[in-house]
């Protein structure tokens, strides 16, 4: 038995040919409206929404329930409107620079929400002290990177059981390998952006086929001119 952590699922959108978004990395839209509202029901389910730094820094997303009935049907079983948002950021920088969280954004303010930003040492006790002065709890774990397992156990201890994982791609594929993901939810839509540099659901280093992470089929439905796939991952 290892640390005790949340349940964790990635929902992501990609294209026929496995992206995420295009080359350019400006977040493209990829989900159609029907398969928005269908996200926005697994936002309500969860207890928290995390996202890593690049996700974070570029799209600086809203990460709360749309829906003015489903957060209506949260707040009548005695959870908060929102789920928790959860950001993993190695390093958090000046505000004045491009590679920075808005202090003024959609992910510390718009809510209302409980938020909760994993660091590593590499961030400076000034940008510790701005983040939290934001009302975001920030935990420092790790040297140079956060350190995944940790935090997923500080998550459960905050009370998440299932954590719903929206990318992007580094953050996915280091969660993946590192054991961390129990099942993924693939809308695949009729689009092809292409890009040998266009981002993908699993990016980083990559891994040998030898280690390769094996997934279990577990339900396949046409959705919306898509296909909405969904994976359990096996145990190491």
């Amino acid at each position: 038995m290892g640390e005790p952590r949340p349940f964790v699922f990635i929902n992501v959108a990609i294209t026929a040919d496995g992206k995420i978004d295009t080359a350019a990395r400006q977040g493209a839209a990829i989900s159609s409206p029907a398969d928005l509202e269908r996200v926005d029901q697994y936002r309500a389910s969860s207890d928290a929404i995390m996202v890593g730094g690049q996700t974070l820094l570029s799209e600086d997303p809203k990460l709360t329930v749309k829906s003015a009935q489903l957060r209506s049907e949260r707040l009548a079983r005695g959870l908060p409107e929102n789920p928790m948002k959860v950001g993993v950021v190695s390093k958090i920088e000046d505000p004045d620079t491009a590679a920075s969280i808005r202090t003024g954004g959609n992910f510390l303010n718009f809510g209302p929400a409980r938020v909760v930003v994993f660091t590593s040492e590499q961030t400076v006790e000034t940008q510790l002290l701005r983040m939290r002065d934001r009302g975001a709890e920030v935990f420092v774990m790790g040297e140079r990177r956060v350190d995944l397992v940790r935090a997923m156990s500080q998550l459960r201890a905050l009370g998440v059981e299932r954590l719903m994982l929206e990318g992007g791609g580094t953050l996915n594929a280091e969660l993946l390998g590192a054991g961390l993901v129990d099942e993924l939810y693939v809308f695949i839509a009729p689009l092809i952006f292409g890009g040998a540099t266009a981002p993908t659901l699993a990016d980083g280093s990559g891994l040998t086929r030898e280690n390769a992470v094996q997934l279990k089929l577990l339900d396949v439905q046409q959705f919306d001119n898509g296909l909405v796939v969904r994976y359990g991952v096996e145990s190491k």
